[in-house]
């Protein structure tokens, strides 16, 4: 018997629910749009409309795999952040919550300026660069990432988002100071990897087993690729820009000490929704 979308939706939603799936609702709308090749808001248009035993068959397998524990972004390819939609691989980390933080903390500092140029280290998907851009019309953004993977990523989220006139994609180490024709920018961000390395099985399973590794790992501290961005990059900043970094919990003195040896000032930490300091800043 012909299904509806929105027959499909309530019995997979009431699969997810009764598997124990928190977000049942919302991981059974992604599941389905994916299937069908929609946006999310096209499926809510279309949900009385009949569906096709094509497309039942593709939202059973992608189910499958969100009930065996894999993440519904990697199950979807696609995750939203910041209110924009980036594709979404097992080469990059799952845009989180907590890296909004990042992004909004960065606006605050530069209230109704654009224009500026922004320089996005440790990139992935190209998340936090890509919504800085997005939000600032008028800017230019460069995404930095050593993984090939990653980085061609970011560069189909930036295709994706119409933004390859004003954001640009570039492979390097932040272990190595920058070329001088980069040139210098008013902001420069990073999300890095800043678990330590005993705690990299302690994650949950979710990020344990699906999430790449070398985007989590921060050495025995957490704070290898910290150390080597303020060594490395703070020459780009130019003199009033500003650097923020996102970090893990306990993280937050440390870095304010290697910021003050990098001749960063006016220090600051900004709070993630479980009062954890997770953006670091300061001023050139």
């Amino acid at each position: 018997m012909p299904k509806t979308y929105n027959d499909m939706y309530i019995r997979l939603r009431q699969g997810l629910k009764d598997a124990g799936v928190e977000a049942h609702s919302l991981e059974a709308r992604l599941i389905i749009a994916a299937a069908a090749g929609k946006t999310q808001a096209e499926l809510l248009r279309d949900m009385q409309l009949y569906t096709s035993s094509e497309v039942e068959a593709k939202a059973a397998e992608l189910a499958r795999r969100a009930l065996s524990g894999e993440p519904v972004a990697y199950v979807t390819g696609a995750w939203s952040f910041y209110g924009v939609e980036f594709k979404i691989t097992h080469d990059v980390l799952i845009p989180r919550t907590d890296t909004e933080v990042l992004v909004q903390a960065a606006l605050d500092q530069i209230p109704g300026r654009d224009g500026l140029r922004i320089l996005d280290l440790c990139t992935g998907s190209g998340c936090v660069g890509c919504a800085m851009a997005h939000t600032l019309p008028r800017s230019r953004v460069v995404l930095v990432d050593n993984d090939e993977k990653a980085l061609a990523v970011a560069q189909e989220n930036v295709w994706r988002l119409g933004l390859a006139d004003r954001v640009e994609c570039l492979r390097m180490d932040v272990n190595a100071p920058p070329p001088a024709d980069l040139g210098s920018f008013d902001l420069i961000l990073a999300n890095p990897p800043y678990v330590p390395t005993g705690e990299l099985a302690k994650l949950d399973a979710s990020v344990r087993e699906y999430e790449p590794w070398r985007a989590l790992d921060g050495g025995p501290d957490g704070l290898d690729c910290v150390r080597a961005i303020l060594k490395n990059w703070v020459a780009p900043l130019r003199q009033s820009g500003r650097m923020l970094l996102e970090i893990g919990e306990d993280q937050a003195q440390e870095v304010f000490r290697l910021m003050r040896q990098a001749d960063l000032h006016q220090l600051a930490a900004v709070q993630d929704t479980q009062g954890c300091d997770r953006v670091v800043l300061g001023k050139k």
